[in-house]
């Protein structure tokens, strides 16, 4: 049996993805890339915006078709756009044969083998071995492929929380997600162990805000983010660790420490800000000012000068004044990102802000998103162009591809196997991408 999942969404929901195909790949079933290959779809819905939920319902549609040639198919439908509109769906598209919400994922492989069963009894399997909790599929042995979810065959990314207890006013998530709760400590490290035995070179940390992350260990200890971090870099064959995505609030004095002493940490924070303007961050309630925001990236960078950050910024944000806009150049003016994701605002069913007047027109949004993605562009740009000729440390993600440890994308001209760190001689620059060539492996 062939299984094809397919992700929209963020780093988080493609995480996500490789979580729910575990259960699914444990009874036998094999991942394929096409999905008029497969007999078993997991879609995988993101909702954070509305243009990837559309798609989401769009591919929806366009599987009626592949389930209508073989009945006996399994089209199942999770995530946040789930978590949204799931009776909805249920309505709208009835050959869809589960709808599973983000807020049930950790009940998914109970859930999921119920429907799998029911369609493919000659792969029943007895209770014992295949109602396994979702942290012992994530512990489980992984694929010598690349496993669903990894964004590379040596890049492995581990969720350590869900949800989230802010209640930004433009966001959904803490409605499709709900509140935080946070993987144990020993959960956490199985499966970077496990991952690192089959081949993970670097681990990436994920959560809605990674590093609000605590529990108490087994020992009675309390563990926080930090303590996780190092926990994470120590262990054999990890030779970097990232995160995402941090909030401001909990970048703290040990965080800081933490990336100017542990070596495996890569020299990359991506810590969204969305507006350089106090009274705009008010309004969405993100609890910090745009100078708090600065001082701790000033402090950051005092004890770590390789970091390199980057950014979110939402612009048009409703009652978003000229001065507003003004005071968010500013702030990526002393910023300074090397790379930045910009939004137009658009408002979410169900989010605070979708209540308020959305009185910024399109056209000034349209002005302000030119202007802001011009200067962040240029801004990508010198960076990019200050480290030719140099030489950087470069993961081999893919053979002849990969990401330097403060996070540019760099390609050379000889292919090899991924997973070794290499030196690369920059030698020049092509859409957002350092090009380079090899000069030796480790």
């Amino acid at each position: 049996m062939r299984l094809h999942v397919v992700t929209f969404g963020c780093q988080m929901s493609a995480a996500d993805g490789g979580e729910m195909a575990a259960p699914i790949l444990a009874r036998g079933f094999r991942a394929v890339d096409a999905p008029e290959d497969a007999d078993a779809i997991v879609l995988n819905t993101c909702t954070v915006r509305q243009h990837a939920e559309d798609k989401a319902l769009s591919m929806i549609g366009r599987l009626r078709t592949w389930k209508a040639e073989d009945p006996g198919r399994v089209l199942i439908v999770a995530g946040c756009a789930a978590e949204r509109l799931g009776p909805w769906i249920q309505k709208r598209f009835p050959y869809v044969d589960l709808v599973v919400g983000a807020k049930s994922i950790e009940d998914y492989p109970r859930i999921v083998e119920e429907t799998l069963a029911a369609k493919f009894d000659a792969l029943r399997e007895t209770r014992e071995s295949f109602d396994e909790t979702a942290s012992a599929a994530r512990s489980a042995p992984v694929s010598p492929e690349t496993p669903v979810g990894w964004t590379s065959p040596v890049v492995a990314p581990v969720t350590i929380m869900r949800g989230c207890n802010y209640s930004c006013t433009y966001c959904i998530v803490p409605h499709v997600r709900g509140r935080e709760s946070y993987r144990s400590f020993e959960t956490v490290m199985s499966e970077v162990r496990a991952k690192a035995a089959a081949g993970a070179r670097e681990i990436l940390l994920l959560g809605q805000t990674v590093n609000s992350w605590h529990a108490r260990a087994a020992d009675g200890r309390e563990r926080r983010f930090t303590d996780l971090l190092r926990a994470v870099a120590s262990e054999d064959g990890v030779a970097r660790v990232r995160f995402e995505s941090p909030h401001p609030h909990f970048v703290d004095d040990a965080l800081i420490t933490a990336f100017a002493e542990v070596p495996e940490t890569c020299d990359h924070l991506h810590m969204p800000v969305q507006s350089g303007s106090d009274r705009v961050l008010g309004l969405m309630r993100r609890n910090y000012t745009a100078a708090g925001y600065l001082e701790k990236i000033s402090r950051l960078r005092a004890a770590a000068p390789r970091i390199v950050v980057s950014t979110d910024i939402i612009v048009g944000f409703p009652t978003e004044t000229d001065d507003d806009f003004e005071r968010t150049l500013e702030l990526v003016e002393r910023l300074r990102p090397a790379s930045a994701y910009t939004f137009k605002y658009s408002p979410r069913e169900g989010t605070e802000s979708a209540g308020m007047t959305d009185d910024v027109t399109e056209e000034v949004k349209e002005a302000r998103l030119a202007r802001l993605n011009a200067l962040c562009d240029g801004l990508n740009d010198a960076a990019l162009k200050r480290r030719i000729g140099t030489t950087v440390e470069v993961l081999d993600e893919n053979g002849g591809y990969g990401r330097t440890r403060d996070g540019f994308r760099v390609k050379w001209g000889t292919p090899a196997s991924p997973g070794r760190l290499r030196t690369v001689r920059v030698t020049g620059t092509m859409k957002r991408t350092l090009l380079g060539e090899c000069d030796e492996q480790r």
